[in-house]
């Protein structure tokens, strides 16, 4: 199994239209987020069924796929780092958190994100000091700094919300949409397995923060709720 196997794996599902409608999707004209970045089209779950075939790859060969142009060679080595965490034992995992965050220079769109950080980095700082966290949300780069918070949700199906609750606080003045979704995502999934949580953190904050958190941390809550905060954001 080699980095070059899976490309040409990935490269025989690719579509013309759909790398067109990728390119739009992941925002990669001049200035947008995702700038540059190149797609074959390949479906997700056509990239789950190369990555299933290959999931024994090294390190060395799935480098050669974060360091690829293709977005699909970056999604696809991520998807197969996840599987070999989820399997391996605890020397092993701690290899593969390593790994990780010493290559997010090509985990560098918010799919790459949230395929991964969590299942990865959420998972062995369950048991593991967390303060890589914080030093990820310091990080100038975006994806590091969602990587931070995504990561989260592991912790959040364990019923630990504290770090989701810190990071979210942290984030409150980012200047991203990117970020603001990705806070509202965990604190509307801390809030659907404890309400009290997040009402907490929206009756603190919910007049600072950006609209958009606002509106995906509160999806879940009653239509009552809803217009409770969303009047008060707009009075403040």
């Amino acid at each position: 199994m080699t980095a070059e196997i899976v490309k040409r794996q990935l490269l025989s599902f690719g579509n013309p239209g759909k790398a067109d409608h990728s390119r739009y999707f992941f925002k990669t004209g001049k200035g947008q987020y995702g700038e540059g970045d190149r797609f074959i089209g390949v479906t997700v779950p056509e990239s789950r069924s190369v990555a299933k075939a290959n999931k024994n790859l090294s390190f060395d060969e799935l480098k050669k796929l974060l360091d690829d142009d293709y977005h699909e060679c970056r999604f696809c080595a991520l998807i197969i780092l996840a599987d070999q965490f989820k399997k391996a034992d605890n020397a092993g995992r701690k290899e593969i958190f390593e790994f990780y965050l010493a290559n997010t220079r090509g985990i560098n769109n918010w799919d790459l994100v949230d395929v991964s950080s969590y299942s990865i980095v959420g998972e062995w700082l369950l048991d593991n000091d967390r303060s890589v966290l914080y030093q990820l949300a310091e990080s100038a780069n975006l994806w590091e700094q969602r990587i931070s918070i995504i990561s989260t949700l592991a912790f959040i199906r364990k019923n630990d919300f504290a770090d989701t609750l810190k990071l979210s606080e942290k984030f409150l003045t980012h200047r991203h949409d990117l970020m603001h979704k990705a806070c509202g995502w965990m604190l509307r999934e801390a809030g659907k397995r404890d309400e009290k949580t997040l009402t907490y953190f929206l009756d603190k904050h919910c007049t600072q923060m950006p609209r958009t958190m606002l509106r995906y941390a509160i999806e879940k809550l009653s239509p009552e709720q809803k217009t409770h905060y969303l009047t008060k954001k707009i009075r403040n």
